[in-house]
């Protein structure tokens, strides 16, 4: 016979208590977590992250624009890192989510290329659009019209979006590696990609991919506690050795060298950061360039290209750690939204484009990150590294993307929620997870999974069952796609 005041007492087991003022306010015991865990997992995010300090200032940095400006890279090195370590932090002191905040890729770049290359624009001119961006996104939020769109995403897609999320991260690990490279157009192949280089792995950097990736993996199955930050460890231990043995050197001098950042010990402990492109913004100044209805779409295009973005990387991290509830929302939503939004206006105040939630930080997650501490940690490191530059570059891309493609693999699991027997929600989640990936952009992915669950629910007979806020997204995204013709016959 089963005691029944037993069962009760086992249902209603109270919450372990907190351990402290830091663990009451961060929730980390309620959420699983230690502090060691947090702090330890905090690093890994960090070193998944850290390239945007190197990579943004190649992309925003080098190139003049009208007025003949270049920004320079090490001033956008700096203005990256500081703008990074001051919104992650605040998203982890108020949303209390460890979900780093750092420049977008993607949006720096149709800054680069498009506003500024494309349309003419200053720096200041696109800097000034960024920031009326980041204020439509916060307004979003504050009204809670941006949380209403996470709510209205069917579950099967909100389980795609992660699905994908994590098939784009192991993209970017491969890619990142030179363990999937691009075939040049000159090759006049129908095959667009390759494995290293013709067909093998080619290069120094790249081998210590695919031994740090099997070093990874090798700690997750042997539940290592803090396997993945074990790994990077070892992994740059490893490049290093390699480094000082074959003396491969930068990919800038050599086609098979280190991707971005060359791992030798510094020479030096770094400097005074160089802060004078922060501030330098013209916020109306693209107006009176380019006038009000291109401005105005340019605005549209970044608007929806960080609205989902950020809600798609939030949706797959926050199930990938658990915090999510049965229908994949996360609670608190409003404010992490608005903290969020705030990442393209300081973005473009501190002229390093707009600042958004990063799909790296599942490499932390997945090394057991829950709360926000684990953010301040990211950010205070990415505040270090505007003073301690050489300290971040010992770490190469090449050790820290095999915990990209590790957690990858662990967010493929949400592919199970799915009910792939349903073919309504079976091609738009298949579109989500393929189109993120192959076209290198979460937002694509979410729009045509938007677009096509529309279309599938009216093919259905299902018409009444789409929310009204999907017909809206759909119709968004439709303009988003079709952006480049609408510009062309404005023009």
């Amino acid at each position: 016979m089963v005691d029944e005041s037993s069962t009760t007492q086992l249902a209603k087991k109270p919450k372990p208590e907190p351990q402290s003022g830091l663990d009451r306010y961060f929730e980390i015991t309620q959420r699983g977590s230690t502090v060691g865990t947090e702090i330890r997992a905090g690093v890994v995010t960090f070193f998944a992250m850290a390239y945007i300090i190197i990579l943004n200032p190649l992309i925003l940095g080098t190139s003049p624009d009208s007025a003949g400006t270049i920004l320079g890279t090490s001033q956008v090195a700096a203005a990256t890192a500081l703008a990074a370590g001051i919104l992650t932090i605040a998203f982890g002191v108020i949303a209390k989510y460890p979900f780093g905040v750092a420049t977008g890729l993607g949006i720096n770049t149709m800054v680069a290329v498009t506003l500024v290359g494309g349309h003419g624009l200053t720096w200041p001119e696109a800097m000034g659009l960024v920031v009326i961006d980041g204020i439509i996104i916060v307004l979003l939020a504050v009204s809670g019209f941006r949380e209403a769109v996470f709510n209205a995403i069917p579950a099967p897609l909100k389980a795609a979006i992660g699905v994908g999320i994590g098939l784009f991260i192991a993209m970017i690990g491969f890619v990142d590696a030179g363990f999937v490279r691009r075939l040049p157009d000159a090759a006049q192949t129908t095959v667009p990609v390759t494995l290293g280089v013709n067909g093998s792995v080619g290069t120094w950097p790249t081998l210590v991919f695919v031994l740090g990736l099997l070093i990874c993996g090798a700690m997750v199955v042997r539940n290592v506690r803090g396997g993945l930050f074990i790994g990077i460890i070892l992994n740059t231990i490893i490049a290093m050795l390699v480094e000082t043995f074959t003396h491969t050197g930068s990919s800038v001098e050599n086609p098979g060298g280190w991707a971005l950042s060359v791992p030798l010990l510094p020479s030096g402990f770094g400097g005074m950061p160089d802060l004078s492109i922060v501030g330098a913004v013209d916020l109306f100044g693209a107006f009176s360039r380019i006038g009000v209805v291109a401005s105005t779409l340019l605005v549209f295009t970044l608007v929806l290209a960080n609205f989902f973005d950020a809600m798609g990387t939030m949706t797959a991290l926050g199930k990938q750690a658990k915090l999510a509830d049965a229908d994949g929302n996360l609670p608190g939503l409003k404010k992490a939204l608005i903290v969020e939004g705030c990442g393209a206006i300081l973005g473009g105040a501190t002229s390093c484009s707009s600042n958004t939630v990063y799909a790296d930080s599942a490499a932390g997650v997945g090394d057991g990150a829950r709360t926000g501490l684990a953010n301040v940690v990211t950010g205070v490191l990415f505040i270090a590294a505007m003073f301690l530059t050489p300290l971040y570059e010992i770490v190469p891309i090449e050790a820290a993307a095999p915990v990209l493609v590790v957690v990858g693999a662990m967010m493929i699991a949400q592919v199970t929620d799915i009910k792939w027997s349903d073919f309504t929600v079976a091609l738009p989640s298949f579109l989500t997870i393929v189109v993120m990936p192959f076209t290198y952009s979460i937002a694509n992915g979410i729009g045509v999974g938007f677009i096509s669950y529309t279309v599938m629910m009216i093919a259905a007979g299902k018409i009444r069952e789409i929310h009204w806020i999907m017909w809206v997204v759909s119709v968004a995204f439709l303009i988003f796609f079709g952006m480049n013709p609408i510009m062309e016959a404005l023009a």
